[in-house]
């Protein structure tokens, strides 16, 4: 019996993921609502005892992030390494100068990015199929782990997803991806400051420094990358908020929320 359970939830799963890439209802966010999911997302992304398990992830989409890139300008996908610790390495090879800035550019901001795309697609009806392309995506990436740990973070992100597939009703699936991307962005802001800190107070960890690698390879001050950093994580925020400032303003009642 166990058999055959599992080829019926495969095969549901996988019914699941592929009717996900259609428009679902747009979902119906109150104000009072959306308050609580912005709670829920900063309570899964700022307490060490949820961050210990949720940072994962943004690693995982950090590392994904130098990965694209780099495929996107024609360099070599050599691996990429995970720690508990959310620490990750990701190793390419090809063309130096420009490409390789990029790569290397597209960590920290990735999370955010990442985040903003789950928030307009849960607002606007594509949270199924954020959910369904965010599923592939990291079954995808076993291809490029190169270590146990590796393997085993990234199997618990997918299985995590596919449970949300199997699992979460699709005229809930907007709401979820509201929340994960809300967590995603504050996320890719305490990773920021964690970034910061290791200029400015842990100058000994300064090699695993995104902005110090762009420094060696492009002889551009660390701080001119870390505000290019921020610049894209607040665009993101700012992408984000749109959709959000609408429903909170709800809140404030029934006059002009632009008055």
């Amino acid at each position: 019996m166990t058999a055959p359970l599992a080829d019926n939830l495969a095969g549901t799963w996988w019914d699941r993921t592929v009717a996900g890439f259609t428009q679902s209802p747009l979902p119906h966010v109150t104000g009072t609502e959306l308050v609580l999911v912005v709670l829920l997302a900063v309570a899964l992304s700022l307490p060490r005892a949820t961050w210990r398990y949720f940072g994962l992830l943004a690693t995982v989409i950090h590392e994904l992030g130098h990965a694209f890139a780099a495929l996107l300008t024609g360099q070599r996908l050599g691996g990429i390494r995970l720690s508990l610790d959310h620490s990750g390495t990701t190793t390419t090879y090809g063309r130096g100068g420009l490409p390789a800035a990029w790569s290397t550019f597209w960590g920290y901001p990735a999370p955010a990015v990442v985040g903003a795309a789950m928030v307009w697609c849960g607002f606007n009806g594509w949270g199924p199929a954020a959910m369904s392309v965010g599923t592939l995506v990291l079954l995808a990436s076993f291809v490029f782990i190169r270590n146990g740990m590796g393997l085993l973070i990234t199997a618990a992100a997918v299985l995590a997803a596919a449970l949300l597939v199997l699992f979460v009703p699709p005229g809930f699936n907007g709401h979820v991806m509201i929340v994960l991307g809300l967590a995603l962005l504050v996320a890719a802001v305490r990773d920021l400051t964690k970034l910061v800190n290791v200029h400015l107070r842990r100058r000994d960890r300064l090699p695993t420094s995104d902005a110090y690698l762009l420094f060696r390879a492009t002889s551009v001050p660390a701080i001119v990358w870390i505000v290019l950093f921020a610049a894209v994580v607040g665009g993101a925020w700012w992408f984000a908020w749109q959709p959000m400032v609408q429903v909170l303003a709800t809140l404030l009642g029934p006059g002009d929320p632009g008055t």
